[in-house]
């Protein structure tokens, strides 16, 4: 029978009762986690967000309230009042906070009951969790389970700590629109039509980059916002067309005042999770990460493991793979892996396969056990393989993976195995912390699809200002210099996670038109799209630069979790779908009319 909430009143949480409270009269409220029926005796495990306390319903003392918790299920909603207890020490339970007091009810209020679940939310850790999609579909029974409920409890005190230390560095919390222009670079926008303009679309924002420009513009000095944003992209783990990100952005700023805000910030939020985050930040340039690493994101965790160039070794090799990737001005490269010579033939196998899917056409191996063996023996010979061993930085016992081909498949696949290597053969030091900054970005980045330069960050970023007559010459012809321009740009990275990016940006309006120009933007096309915010330039703009801090990125190296969708409350799918209220769906004609468009159906 459930029955009204009335006049009663809690007064604890379910995770706050200790030994101190024995004898006190309490009133607990949540759900039923569990039930045990023992004939004249029914225990509850009785959950709230804070924990779980054992209610004790007694048939001898308190007979009405037994009568009701035989009808209690699991997820029924109660009210319990009753007295605190000592257990008997063999039936305390360590695994909860208040494993050593039990509540001895004397009322129990049914307030609600609940269907049958579609899912376990306390799986064993033997058992896998129900699917994802089933998750989704009812996360709201997801966010139950108490992981779920600590991570955004964790998010909580993330985002106060963001604003108090914002706030101590005399930073102006200011909000920017989220119904803006579209301005169609990098990632694709999502589109809002006008009702009121017909024909005429905002776009919900990427990143809130210009109007903070704006801010600097006018004076604002020091800006920042915890902003909400939007990017219809393809999804990974670590991806979600909805996202918050810290937004900083500061007047007259070097890089080196970014990186000590920055730092100081991280080390804060670090302290959250009882960690002493290593400052300042090792600095380490882009090509210096992609040579060694073959990433720019570099998990430093990892000791060793660094990317090796074979060319020396097989100057006179005839081998077509090797021969074919060097004279067309690629590379050969190794990496060494400790321990590697035990990885038996499957586990190499599996890493080639790996490798192809960055674009490995294959993947050569050396091992240094007790004899040396390689795949490229037959081709090469004993005393070429030993060198690139040697050249690997290999001892006994270790194993060498070598990728041939253009220098961007080189790094890509080499740069990935090292972290799928390390994570198969437990190389990654646990309970280690290690940040970095990685400076010195390429200004442009050449896509072959479609044979064009675009922005590795966006458009806004400044080049390095030996690099400005470079690119004035690029743009007036010299294609070529186009690949060795490099940006005022940084990403912060913690554990190989991009936890942080920014640039000091363009603050002259001649040297912004220019990278426009770079972009094959025309003079037409830049003002169609960029003219307010080339006209504000016009008026006196001082140098300013800073930094975005994805909260959700942070969160998966703080909790820790692979999957973004631990650390949000309500994630969308890998297809962008929210699947608990059956988002994206479809709107009437009536709507369609309003907002003057037709659904054109393939």
């Amino acid at each position: 029978m459930i029955e009204n909430l009335g006049n009663l009143e809690r007064t604890h949480s379910c995770g706050a009762l200790r030994k101190e409270d024995v004898g006190q009269r309490v009133t607990l409220m949540g759900w039923c986690a569990k039930r045990r029926d023992f004939g004249p005796l029914t225990f509850i495990d009785l959950r709230d967000r804070d924990g779980i306390t054992q209610i004790v319903v007694n048939q001898e003392n308190a007979a009405e309230a037994h009568a009701k918790a035989k009808e209690v299920r699991g997820e029924y909603v109660l009210a319990v009042t009753g007295e605190v207890a000592l257990r008997d020490e063999g039936a305390r339970n360590p695994k909860h906070a208040t494993g050593d007091v039990e509540v001895q009810a004397r009322d129990l209020v049914i307030l609600n009951d609940a269907r049958t679940l579609p899912f376990q939310l306390d799986a064993p850790a033997t058992e896998a969790l129900a699917a994802e999609e089933l998750r989704l579909k009812y996360r709201y029974l997801d966010l139950r389970r108490p992981q779920l409920q600590g991570n955004l409890r964790l998010r909580h005190r993330l985002l106060l700590e963001i604003n108090r230390y914002m706030d101590e560095h005399g930073f102006t919390q200011i909000e920017t629109p989220n119904l803006i222009k579209s301005t169609p670079e990098g990632a694709r926008d999502y589109i809002v039509p006008s009702r009121v303009q017909p024909g005429r679309f905002f776009a919900l924002p990427q990143s809130p980059q210009i109007f903070k420009q704006i801010c600097m513009i006018a004076g604002l000095d020091k800006y920042y916002q915890i902003a909400r944003c939007f990017r219809d992209e393809d999804l990974r783990a670590d991806r979600q067309p909805e996202f918050s990100q810290l937004d900083i952005e500061m007047s007259f700023a070097t890089p080196d005042q970014i990186f000590t805000l920055v730092e100081g910030l991280f080390a804060r939020v670090f302290k959250l999770i009882g960690v002493d985050l290593p400052t300042p930040f090792p600095r380490f340039t882009f090509a210096e990460v992609m040579q060694r690493f073959g990433s720019d994101k570099p998990d430093m965790r990892i000791e060793g493991m660094e990317l090796k160039d074979l060319a020396p070794a097989l100057t006179e090799t005839t081998f077509a793979p090797f021969a074919g990737a060097l004279g067309a001005g690629g590379q050969v490269k190794g990496m060494a892996v400790r321990g590697g010579a035990a990885m038996s033939r499957k586990t190499l196998d599996e890493l080639q396969e790996f490798a192809r899917r960055y674009g490995a056409g294959a993947l050569a191996w050396i091992k240094l056990g007790d004899e040396l063996s390689s795949s490229l023996l037959k081709a090469l010979g004993t005393e070429t393989v030993a060198s690139m061993a040697e050249a690997a930085g290999t001892a006994k016992g270790d194993a060498v993976l070598i990728v041939a081909g253009k220098p961007s498949v080189v790094a890509a696949s080499l740069g990935a195995l090292r972290n799928e290597v390390a994570r198969r053969e437990e190389l990654i030091r646990e309970g280690v912390y290690a940040p970095l900054w990685v400076t010195e970005f390429p200004m442009f980045e050449f896509h072959e699809d479609d044979g064009r330069y675009y922005s590795m960050h966006h458009p806004f970023t400044s080049p390095l200002d030996e690099d400005v007559p470079a690119l004035e010459r690029a743009v007036n012809g010299e294609a070529q210099l186009f690949a060795g321009l490099r940006a005022k740009a940084y990403d912060a990275v913690i554990n190989g996670v991009e936890v942080a990016g920014g640039s000091i940006r363009i603050h002259r309006r001649d040297v912004q038109a220019i990278v426009f120009k770079a972009l094959g933007m025309s003079e037409e096309t830049a003002r169609a799209r960029f003219g307010f915010f080339l006209d504000a330039l016009g008026y006196g703009t001082p140098p300013h630069g800073g930094i975005a801090s994805g909260i959700e990125r942070t969160l998966m190296v703080l909790v820790p979790t692979e999957n973004i969708r631990d650390v949000m409350a309500f994630p969308k799918t890998a297809s962008a779908q929210d699947l608990m209220i059956d988002a994206p769906g479809e709107v009437d004609q009536k709507q369609l009319a309003e907002l003057h468009l037709k659904i054109v159906r393939d």
